[in-house]
C-alpha cells in the first residue's frame, strides 16, 4: 500500500468498471515534466512506502531540473519483466539455484517466486540453417528442437513451477514484436489499480514497446531476476531529450531509412544514460510501425529508452493487434486523466533539444561494423571502396598477384580485387570477390513488425519475378519474421510465392541474423571466402552489425530495409552502386534498375490496408503459450525445486551461492592483481560475451567434445547460456577481439604471466592458472565499454574468470551496472588520462586501495590504483548509487536479494 503523502489515491470510471489510481496532478510540478518522467512520477507515488521511496523522492522528480546533472536516486519499480530465452534461461536457472539455496539457509523455497509479473518468448535459438526451400522452415524448427530439448524442458519446467511466469513457445515470433502486438497492456490493471504499463527486458531492444507510449529498457539478467522477486531498479532521474519531429517522409524512403538517420543523429549529439522522448506535429504524422522501429534501435543510440505519448494512433494499433475494447478504452480514459495523452503542439520542459524534418530523410544504409555509421544509399558503393581497404591484406590492396586471379583492372585502379571462381553443386560455376553480398536477410525485430517495409520488400521480390530476375547464386537469402502475422498477410496478399520465387523463403520466427543465427554459409561459397581471404558482405535488415557478430566468414556487415536487402540480393555486390547501375537484365536482356521495381507508396498502403486484419492477430495469439504438439510433448520434472542432470551440457547448477552465508563478507582492497585484457575503445559486450558458433579448437569446443558433445551438435553460445562452464570458456573469445597485451592475435588471447616469459595463452587457461595461484584480475579498456547490448553473461564471465576490477575511460549504463550486479568494481581512468598516457603495458602488476571505505556505509569517490612499475592514478569509483553500493557489499545483486527474502 502506498504511504499516499500527496492524498493523490483516487478512482476513474470507464464504463461499468471503476480503479483505483494516483492522480499526477497531486504533485506540483507535474504537468511541465515530459511524458516519461510523469510515468516514473506515478510509479513512486504508487509505491511510495516511506523508506525506500519516500515524499522527498517524489518532490524531487516533481521539482525535477531539466538542466542539472543527475544526481537525485530513485526506485524504480516495473510493472512486469519480459525475457529472451537466451539471457531468460540463466535468470530461470538462477531462481532454480536461488531455490536450493534458500533450503540450505534455512529458509522457505517458494519465497522465490517471480512477484511481478514475468513473460519469457524463446525467439533467440533457431537458426538459419536451412534456406531457399519451401521445406527451409520445417527443418530448422526440427533443428531447433533437436539441438535445444534439455532447455526447452527446462522452460517448460519453470513454466509450471513459478507462479507469474510464462513462456511463448519456439517458433511464435520475436520477442519486441510479440511484446507490441500482444503482450504489452499500454496501461496495467492489477488489485483494482490502474497504472501504466512499465517494464525492464533482458534485451536492450525491449525499448521498442516504447513506441506504444509503454517506458522500458533493456537490463542485464541479473537486474531482472532482481526485479521479478520485487527488487527496485535503482536510478538516477536522468535528463530528457526532447526529439521534435516535423513534416513527413518522402515517397522512396523507409522507416529504416528514418531510424537510421536518427541513430546517426543521437549518437553524435550523445545520449547515453538519457531519455529520448519523441514530440511534435510530426508524431502524429508518425505510425505506430514506424514509432516501434525507432524505439527498438535506442541501444544503438546509446539511450535508456526512446518513447513517444499515447495518442490516437496508439489506440488504432491497440484495436488492429487485437486488444479488446474494454482495454483500449482504459487506455484512452487513463492517458487523458493523467496527462499522458499527447498534445503535438505541447513542448514539455527538455534537458536538450534535437529537431528532424522527415521530408529531408533519403534513403540510406549503415555499416560495415557501427550501426550508427550512415551511409547514403547513393553513396554506398564509393564508401565501400573506401572502407573495404581496412579488411583487405597489403598485397591485395596494391593489387599485386596475391593469387593468379588477382590481377584484374579493378585492382590496378586502387580498388582492391580478388576474383574467385566457386563452382556449385550441380557444377555450374560463377565469380564471387570482394564486397560479394553473402548473406541478404530479412530478419530482426526492428523491421519485421513494421508491415510497410515487409511489403515493400514482397513488392519489390514480386517485380523482380516479373522482370525474370532472382538473387545472386552466392546469397545465403533468408527470412526470418517477427511474428506469424507477417506470413499471414504475405498470404493473403499473394506476395509469398514471389518472395519464394527470389530465395527468401521462411526459415523460421526469430532472431536469427541480427544474433549471429544467420547459418553457415553454402561449403563452396565458405571455402573460396576463407582460402582467398574475401572480404565478403552481409546485408540484413537488423540493428546490428558489430564485427564477427553475422558470419564468422563475412567481414563488413551492412543495415538496410527490408526492400534494400532483396535489392542487394538481386545485386550480388556492393561495388554495385543500386541507385544507377542495373540490377541484373530481364527475359529479353534488357537492364533492369531499381526504379523499376520499387514500389511506389501507394501500392505498399494498398496492400498494408486490405491484406492486414484485427483477426490475423487474434488467430496469431489466441493460444499464445499453449506452444504446438512438439512442445507439449516435452517431458519435466516436477516439484518446486529443480532435479539437475549432472550429465547435462545445456543446463547446469551455477556456483554463485557455494559458501554463502547470512552474513555478508567485508569487501577489501586489491593486491597482486595481474591484467587479463588490455583493451581499445569502443569494446561491446559483443566482444564480452559468448556470442555466435563454438569452434571445435576453442576452451568452450574443447569442453563439449570432453563431454562427448559431437561437433555437429556443439549449438550456439547462446543456446548453452544455462551452463555457466561453457559461457566462461567463451568471455572474451569474440573472434575480433585485440587484446592488447597479446599483439598479434584476434580473438580470446592474451599472456600468461604464471608462466616463464608470459606466454600467450588462451583467456579461459590462463583465468584458470591465475585464480589457481590466488591472483586477482583486473581489466584495462578505453571509451564505452560494454556498449551494446545488456549481456548479463558479459557480467557473469568476467566474474568468474576471476577479474575484480575494471579500468575503463567511459562505460556504457547496463554493464557498468552489471558488473557492480556480480561483484566486480569498475573504475574509471582520471578525467582526461589513460591506459597510454599512463604508460600502462598491461605487464604490470597492480593494487587497488581505498575499497574499505565501503564497508563503513559510504562510497569513496576515488580509489588509489598502484603498479609495480611506479605509475600511480586516483582511479573514479562508478558505484553510482547507494542502492549499487548495497550490492556490491553483498557480493552482488543475487546475494543482496536472496539474503533480503530469507528476513522477510
Amino acid at each position: 500500500m502506498s504511504a499516499n503523502s500527496f492524498d493523490a489515491r483516487s478512482t476513474l470510471q470507464v464504463g461499468d468498471e471503476s480503479y483505483e489510481i494516483f492522480r499526477l496532478d497531486k504533485v506540483e510540478g507535474a504537468a511541465r515534466l515530459p511524458y516519461s518522467l510523469k510515468v516514473l512520477l506515478e510509479n513512486l507515488l504508487r509505491t511510495e512506502d516511506g523508506a525506500n521511496i519516500t515524499a522527498d523522492h517524489i518532490r524531487a522528480l516533481g521539482g525535477w531540473d531539466s538542466q542539472a546533472q543527475p544526481s537525485q536516486e530513485i526506485q524504480f519499480t516495473p510493472a512486469r519483466v519480459i525475457m529472451q530465452d537466451f539471457t531468460g534461461v540463466p535468470c530461470v536457472v538462477d531462481l532454480a539455484t536461488m531455490r536450493e539455496a534458500v533450503k540450505e539457509l534455512g529458509g522457505d523455497a517458494d519465497k522465490i517466486n517471480p512477484l511481478a509479473p514475468a513473460e519469457l518468448v524463446i525467439d533467440h535459438s533457431v537458426i538459419a540453417d536451412k534456406f531457399g526451400t519451401k521445406d527451409a522452415f520445417g527443418q530448422n524448427v526440427e533443428l531447433e528442437y533437436g539441438r535445444n530439448k534439455e532447455r526447452y524442458q527446462f522452460l517448460r519446467w519453470g513454466q509450471t513451477a513459478f507462479d507469474e511466469f510464462k513462456v511463448v513457445p519456439p517458433g511464435t515470433g520475436i520477442v519486441h514484436q510479440v511484446n507490441i502486438e500482444h503482450l504489452a497492456r499500454t496501461v496495467m490493471v492489477r488489485n483494482g489499480q490502474a497504472y501504466p504499463d512499465t517494464l525492464v527486458g533482458t534485451d536492450s531492444h525491449t525499448t521498442m514497446v516504447n513506441g506504444l507510449g509503454v517506458l522500458g529498457w533493456g537490463v542485464g539478467g541479473i537486474e531482472a531476476e532482481a526485479a521479478m522477486l520485487g527488487q527496485p531498479v535503482s536510478m538516477l532521474i536522468p535528463r530528457v531529450v526532447g526529439f521534435k519531429l516535423t513534416g513527413e517522409l518522402k515517397p522512396g524512403t523507409t522507416a529504416t531509412d528514418l531510424v537510421l538517420t536518427i541513430t546517426e543523429m543521437l549518437r553524435k549529439h550523445g545520449v547515453v544514460g538519457k531519455f529520448v522522448e519523441f514530440y511534435g506535429e510530426g508524431v502524429a504524422a508518425t505510425s505506430l510501425a514506424n514509432r516501434a522501429t525507432i524505439g527498438n534501435m535506442s541501444p544503438e543510440f546509446g539511450s535508456t529508452a526512446a518513447i513517444f505519448p499515447i495518442d490516437d494512433e496508439t489506440l488504432n494499433y491497440l484495436r488492429l493487434t487485437g486488444r479488446d475494447a474494454k482495454q483500449v478504452a482504459l487506455v484512452e480514459a487513463y492517458a487523458k486523466e493523467q496527462g499522458l495523452w499527447l498534445d503535438p503542439a505541447a513542448e514539455p520542459d527538455f534537458s536538450e533539444k534535437l529537431e528532424l524534418d522527415l521530408s529531408t530523410v533519403v534513403p540510406s544504409i549503415a555499416g560495415p561494423k557501427r550501426p550508427q555509421d550512415r551511409i547514403v544509399l547513393a553513396q554506398a558503393a564509393t564508401q565501400f571502396e573506401r572502407d573495404v581497404l581496412n579488411y583487405v591484406s597489403d598485397a591485395d590492396e596494391a593489387g599485386e598477384e596475391s593469387f593468379p586471379a588477382s590481377d584484374s583492372p579493378a585492382a590496378a585502379n586502387g580498388v582492391p580485387s580478388r576474383p574467385t571462381t566457386v563452382t556449385a553443386p550441380d557444377g555450374s560455376t560463377y565469380e564471387i570477390d570482394h564486397g560479394a553480398v553473402t548473406v541478404a536477410a530479412i530478419t530482426s525485430c526492428t523491421n519485421t513488425s513494421n508491415p510497410y517495409v515487409m511489403v515493400a520488400a514482397a513488392l519489390v521480390a514480386k517485380k523482380a519475378v516479373e522482370k525474370g530476375l532472382t538473387r545472386k547464386p552466392w546469397v545465403k537469402t533468408t527470412l526470418a519474421p517477427g511474428s506469424k502475422v507477417v506470413t499471414d498477410y504475405f498470404d493473403k496478399a499473394g506476395l509469398t510465392p514471389y518472395l519464394d520465387k527470389v530465395g527468401f523463403n521462411l526459415v523460421g520466427y526469430g532472431c536469427t541474423t541480427c544474433i549471429g543465427n544467420s547459418g553457415p554459409l553454402p561449403e563452396e561459397v565458405s571455402k573460396a571466402v576463407n582460402d582467398h581471404d574475401l572480404a565478403v558482405t552481409s546485408v540484413l535488415s537488423g540493428n546490428r552489425n558489430f564485427e564477427g557478430r553475422i558470419n564468422p566468414d563475412v567481414k563488413m556487415n551492412y543495415l538496410a530495409s527490408p526492400p534494400l536487402v532483396v535489392a542487394y540480393a538481386l545485386a550480388g555486390s556492393m561495388k554495385v552502386n543500386i541507385t544507377e547501375d542495373a540490377l541484373g537484365t530481364d527475359t529479353e536482356g534488357n537492364p533492369v534498375y531499381l526504379k523499376d521495381i520499387w514500389p511506389s507508396e501507394a501500392e505498399v498502403n494498398d496492400v498494408v490496408a486490405n491484406a492486414i486484419g484485427e483477426d490475423m492477430f487474434n488467430k496469431s495469439y489466441q493460444d499464445v503459450f499453449a506452444g504446438d504438439a512438439q512442445w507439449q510433448a516435452l517431458s519435466i520434472p516436477t516439484g518446486n525445486t529443480f532435479e539437475w542432470d549432472p550429465q547435462s551440457t545445456y543446463v547446469r547448477k551455477p556456483p554463485y551461492f557455494e559458501g554463502m552465508t547470512m552474513e555478508t563478507t567485508p569487501v577489501s582492497d586489491i593486491a597482486g592483481a595481474r591484467v587479463l585484457a588490455k583493451l581499445g575503445d569502443s569494446v561491446t559486450t559483443d566482444h564480452i560475451s559468448p556470442a555466435g558458433a563454438i569452434k571445435a579448437d576453442t576452451p568452450a569446443g574443447q569442453y563439449l567434445t570432453e563431454h562427448g558433445v559431437e561437433r555437429r551438435d556443439f549449438n550456439s553460445y547462446g543456446s548453452r547460456r544455462g551452463n555457466h562452464e561453457v559461457m566462461i570458456r567463451g568471455t572474451f573469445a569474440n573472434i575480433r577481439l585485440r587484446n592488447q597485451i597479446a599483439p598479434g592475435t584476434e580473438g580470446g588471447y592474451t599472456r600468461d604471466f604464471t608462466q616463464d616469459g608470459g606466454p600467450v595463452s588462451f583467456i579461459y587457461d590462463a583465468s584458470q592458472n591465475y585464480q589457481a595461484a590466488g591472483t586477482p584480475l583486473v581489466i584495462l579498456a578505453g571509451k564505452e565499454y560494454g556498449s551494446g547490448s545488456s549481456r548479463d553473461w558479459a557480467a557473469k564471465g568476467t566474474a568468474l574468470l576471476g577479474v575484480k576490477a575494471v579500468v575503463a575511460e567511459s562505460y556504457e549504463r547496463i554493464h557498468r551496472s552489471n558488473l557492480i550486479g556480480m561483484g566486480v568494481l569498475p573504475l574509471q581512468f582520471p578525467e582526461g588520462q589513460t591506459a597510454e598516457s599512463l604508460g600502462l603495458t598491461g605487464e604490470e602488476t597492480f593494487a587497488v586501495t581505498g575499497v574499505t571505505e565501503l564497508n563503513d556505509g559510504t562510497t569513496p569517490r576515488t580509489v588509489k590504483v598502484s603498479t609495480d612499475s611506479g605509475v600511480e592514478f586516483d582511479a573514479v569509483v562508478r558505484i553510482d548509487t547507494p542502492g549499487e553500493a548495497d550490492y556490491y557489499r553483498n557480493g552482488g545483486i543475487m546475494q543482496y536479494v536472496l539474503r533480503s527474502l530469507i528476513r522477510k
